[in-house]
């Protein structure tokens, strides 16, 4: 993947992809879904920072969520998004299509960002928010 220089859209990544690409398997990321990734300016929940040390905690993840955020920041100049938390609740209110908090307010950040671009696999965030990158 190439540095990215011009990066103007804003594009938020959804946890499992942020594990693949801070462990250094973006092979599992769909092309289109890595031509976003390389052409944006990215951005992250802070709930995924939650989640992966979540993951870290269970041993489904080598390293903690700073370590992997941090390596994802120097290869691709991502940022945690300082969106007021006070609208990201606001909006995940009305995220009634799941159970899980960690999709709720990853979605809901993305939304209250302006309709933010999501990057994420998983076909339930796919049907129910329609920015969501992948194929």
């Amino acid at each position: 993947m190439g540095e990215g220089l011009g990066r103007s859209l804003k594009l938020y990544l959804d946890t499992h992809v942020v594990a693949w690409l801070g462990s250094g398997q973006s092979k599992r990321i769909a092309r289109p879904a890595l031509r976003a990734i390389d052409s944006s300016e990215l951005a992250i929940s802070p709930m995924v920072l939650v989640e992966l040390e979540y993951l870290y905690e269970l041993r489904k993840l080598a390293k903690p969520a700073l370590a992997i955020v941090e390596q994802v920041e120097k290869q691709l100049g991502l940022a945690i998004s300082d969106q007021p938390f006070l609208a990201v609740a606001n909006t995940a209110l009305y995220e009634a299509w799941t159970r899980d908090p960690f999709d709720r307010i990853i979605v809901a950040h993305a939304k209250s960002d302006g309709y933010s671009k999501l990057v994420s696999s998983d076909t339930h965030i796919q049907r129910n928010y329609s920015m969501t990158i992948w194929d």
